[in-house]
Parts: C-alpha cells; sequence; structure tokens
C-alpha cells in the first residue's frame, strides 16, 4: 500500500496548531505526530517508514483541504463560461478537496440521475470531490417536486434553487418536507422573486446608462471599476450609482424577507437549510435568532463580503455580485457572526462569466483561487481571527455539514491536505487563474497568505 510522509510542517486544523508531521497511506490520514520533524531521516525514524514517499513541507502550514458549500461550474450546457475540466483545476489550484455545485446550468440538473452522471465524470477527472446539487423545482418551473422523490442524500446531500428563490411558499414547505424525509439539506438562495424582478429591472437602467457611455464593467482594479480611471463623465456614473442603489435597497429587503420565511417554513417542516452567501445584518441575526431557538440551520458568507463594502471601496457597487456588495455594518456583521459561531462556514460562490458577460454585467466573479488569500488577509490578518479558526470556517465545519470524511488533521480521515504559506504576500493576477473567469474585483490587490500546493491522495 502506498504511502507518503509529510514532514518539517505547521500542523494547523480548527483543533490543532504545532509543529509536527503525518503518514498517509491508502489515502487516509494513517498517523499524526507532533515534534520538530525538521529533515527526512529523522522523520523516517520516527514513524518507523524506510520505503514511504516524503514531501519536504519546508516550514509551511499543512491544513486540511477546503470545502465549499457553494460553487458553479457551468456544466452542463455554459461551458465558454466555466467546464468541469477548468473548474476542477480552479478549485485544486485554490486549495479546495470538496465542492458543491449548484444547478442553475443549461439544462438545469433536476434529476438525481443527471447529478450523479456529472459526479462520475468529475471523479474520472479530478481527485477533487464534486457534489452536484438537484434543483428545488424541475426545471426552475416553480412548481414540480416530482423528482425529489428519488433523492438519495447519501449520493447527493444538498439540493438547491441557486440563482433564485422557490416564490410559492406552499411549493417550498413541500420540497423542504421532502429534504426531510430523505435527510438532504435545503441551501437557500434567500431573494424574495418579485423584489428581486423590480431591482433586475432598475439595474438594467443603470447598465444602459453605462453601455451608453461604452463603459466595460469587466475589470477592475483593486476593487473597483477600471473604467473609473479612464474619466468618464462623473455625472453619468453618478446617475447609475444611484439607480444601482436604488436596486440594492431593494435587494436587501428581498434577501431579509426571504432568509425569514424560508427559515420559518424550514422549522415548520423540520428540515436542514443552509442559507447561501448571507450578506445583510438583519439576514445573519435571523440565522442566530434560529439558532438560538434550536432550529437546524447552517448559513455562509462568502470571501467577497467579507472583504468588500460600500464604506472602503466607494464604488463597489458596480462590482456586480447578487448579493450585491454591502454596506460596512452588514460586512462588520458578518465578520462578528465568524467570530461569535453564528456563521458555519465560507462559501466562495465561484460564479465565472465570460469577459464580454460581465462587460454587459452579469453578476458574480471567479471565487476558488483567491478564497484563502482574501480570508486570510481579511480575517487572520485584520480581524486576529486564529488560522484554526479559519481552518474551521474553510474545512472542518462544512466537512460536518456534508458528512464527509474529511476537514482534521485526525488519523482515519481522509487525506486531503493544503500546504499555505500564511506569510507570502502576493499581487491577485486574474491572467494566472486556472478557471475561465478572469473578472476579479481581486485584482491587482495585495494579499497575504497563499496556497502553494494542493494535496489529493
Amino acid at each position: 500500500m502506498e504511502s507518503t510522509l509529510i514532514f518539517n510542517v505547521r500542523l494547523v486544523d480548527s483543533e490543532m496548531d504545532a509543529r509536527g508531521a503525518v503518514l498517509v497511506r491508502g489515502g487516509k490520514i494513517d498517523r499524526v505526530l507532533r515534534g520538530d520533524f525538521l529533515t527526512e531521516e529523522a522523520t523516517r525514524r520516527a514513524f518507523d517508514s524506510a520505503d514511504a514517499k516524503s514531501i519536504d513541507g519546508r516550514g509551511l502550514c499543512l491544513m486540511p483541504a477546503f470545502v465549499d458549500t457553494h460553487a458553479h461550474f457551468r456544466y452542463p450546457g455554459q461551458t465558454q463560461k466555466e467546464d468541469l475540466d477548468s473548474g476542477l483545476l480552479a478549485a485544486e489550484s485554490g486549495g479546495f478537496g470538496t465542492v458543491v455545485l449548484m444547478p442553475n446550468t443549461s439544462p438545469v440538473v433536476s434529476e438525481p440521475s443527471e447529478a450523479e452522471k456529472i459526479m462520475e465524470s468529475a471523479a474520472q477527472k479530478s481527485r477533487v470531490k464534486a457534489f452536484q446539487t438537484v434543483s428545488l423545482t424541475r426545471g426552475f418551473d416553480g412548481f414540480d417536486t416530482s423528482h425529489l422523490d428519488a433523492l438519495d442524500s447519501k449520493k447527493i446531500p444538498v439540493i438547491s434553487e441557486d440563482g433564485r428563490d422557490v416564490a410559492s411558499a406552499s411549493v417550498m414547505l413541500c420540497a423542504m418536507k421532502k429534504a426531510t424525509a430523505c435527510g438532504a439539506i435545503v441551501a437557500c438562495h434567500s431573494e424574495d422573486v418579485d423584489l428581486a424582478a423590480e431591482a433586475k429591472k432598475i439595474r438594467g437602467n443603470a447598465l444602459s446608462i453605462l453601455k451608453s457611455e461604452g463603459v466595460n464593467l469587466g475589470t477592475y482594479v483593486r476593487g473597483n471599476p477600471a473604467f473609473l480611471q479612464n474619466g468618464i463623465a462623473s455625472g453619468k456614473i453618478e446617475d447609475a450609482r444611484a439607480l444601482f442603489e436604488k436596486a440594492h435597497t431593494l435587494l436587501a429587503l428581498a434577501e431579509d424577507i426571504a432568509t425569514e420565511r424560508n427559515l420559518s417554513l424550514a422549522s415548520f417542516a423540520k428540515a436542514k437549510i443552509h442559507i447561501c452567501h448571507c450578506s445583510t445584518k438583519k439576514s445573519i441575526l435571523a440565522v442566530k435568532r434560529a439558532k438560538e431557538a434550536g432550529e437546524r440551520v447552517s448559513v455562509e458568507v462568502t470571501p467577497h463580503h467579507l472583504a468588500l463594502s460600500l464604506l472602503h471601496f466607494p464604488l463597489s457597487d458596480l462590482a456586480l455580485v447578487n448579493p450585491p456588495i454591502r454596506s460596512e455594518s452588514d460586512r462588520a456583521a458578518l465578520i462578528e457572526s465568524l467570530k461569535n459561531g453564528t456563521a458555519d462556514c465560507i462559501g466562495t460562490d465561484h460564479a465565472p462569466h465570460t469577459l464580454l458577460d460581465k462587460a454587459a454585467g452579469a453578476p458574480g466573479f471567479p471565487g476558488l483561487e483567491t478564497a484563502f488569500g482574501v480570508c486570510h488577509t481579511v480575517l487572520c490578518k485584520n480581524e486576529g481571527i486564529s488560522l484554526s479558526r479559519l481552518s474551521a470556517l474553510m474545512s472542518a465545519n462544512a466537512a460536518k455539514l456534508l458528512n464527509v470524511n474529511e476537514g482534521r488533521i485526525v488519523e482515519g480521515m481522509d487525506a486531503k491536505l493544503v500546504l499555505v504559506d500564511e506569510n507570502e504576500k502576493w499581487t491577485v493576477d486574474s491572467k494566472t487563474f486556472k478557471t475561465k473567469g478572469r473578472s476579479s474585483p481581486f485584482d491587482g490587490m495585495k494579499l497575504t497568505g497563499r496556497v502553494k500546493q494542493t494535496l489529493l491522495f
């Protein structure tokens, strides 16, 4: 049975931060020893493993590979934006060992059998584990949940209507009851459908103004749209910005209303509910109250909502994403939720688009390859959160939600690991991304903390 020694590392997971070494055998973590194992010879003696391969960690941090509860690989049907190959490469490049894929593809992934085929294809291409979700309603029609009757949550642990919410409370309740019956998690894109549609029209008017000025919304300079560097008439920008702010105010209301609704429905259905990309103070406080009441709820926040706000980046409302970039008060509330335990995990909401689509105002950013650097910079360097806590948020907690045997550096767990340099300072260059998505608000930003090597055995 093939074995590998990883030595000269600092071992960091949600419960540990110590010098040590790890023996991997047969794809599992076989032994973990603490101590200063600085040389290969000393490590081999300690583990009595003369025949094992060896990896010198060069003094870096060895952490559990990250687990992403929320990613879009655009497969099938939108392979100009992303495909399984590029998405899996981006995940591994970013230090991820497991990803949960949303179903808003073309066509929508609704049938469990189709989801299983996608997961089988991903398994043939990469050691990154991909869980493909299925939609709550067939083809996002908003009514038919009959396909959920055949759901096996051991194969497909998460279902979601991500990209939208289910407008009908009764249909959502039906889907949640079916999820409860089979043990699946309902991941909610909480957004009132009618308010979101109204906001979309207003946002469209803003985009028309910018388009008339020849503005390209697909390129960013340190968090702000690059066109701001090019002398576009300020009056036009302010007209568009006023419309964006109006739209985003409606979208905040839409998120808060839908979060409360979905929490109430989940309570009634006794469902396990996961709130996706929570972005407002009111919504995260609603989740906190539900948790205190004993409800079966988990919640994720995204790196971009933790890093960007309208205070630090006054025109980041033009950096289009759903949910939008929020106020500093909202950002602070999200960071506090990570500190006090309300937020369970960090989901990237990796949402790549072509540059042409982004130039036209398509919402969403690639996130897998910048997630660790952004989160380490914002949370560890700026907010004083420990690397162990970040490991819990990016690995252990999500692994527990998905019931997968990973997320810790513990004997018997799957050997999905990542080497990171928490001190390396680097500048994001989207041209080097493995994803097809090149439009990132972090392009050109200086971050501290970088993934050096992903080890998936």
